[in-house]
């Protein structure tokens, strides 16, 4: 999934998330629009879920 990429897929590493999210900003490269905006958050999200599943998979 990119970050132009809506919807459920396959779950993801958070650090792969983590690269969406950084390409994303980086390539805006100025205040980001109210799509990217929307993009950025579902990437936020998605990031926290993995990073909660990694951690409970470790335990």
């Amino acid at each position: 999934m990119s970050p132009n990429s809506p919807g459920p897929g396959p779950l993801r590493p958070a650090d792969v998330v983590n690269e969406d999210i950084r390409a994303l900003v980086r390539g805006a490269g100025r205040r980001l629009t109210d799509e990217e905006r929307a993009v950025y958050e579902r990437l936020v999200i998605e990031w926290a879920a993995a990073v909660q599943r990694e951690i409970t998979e470790a335990a």
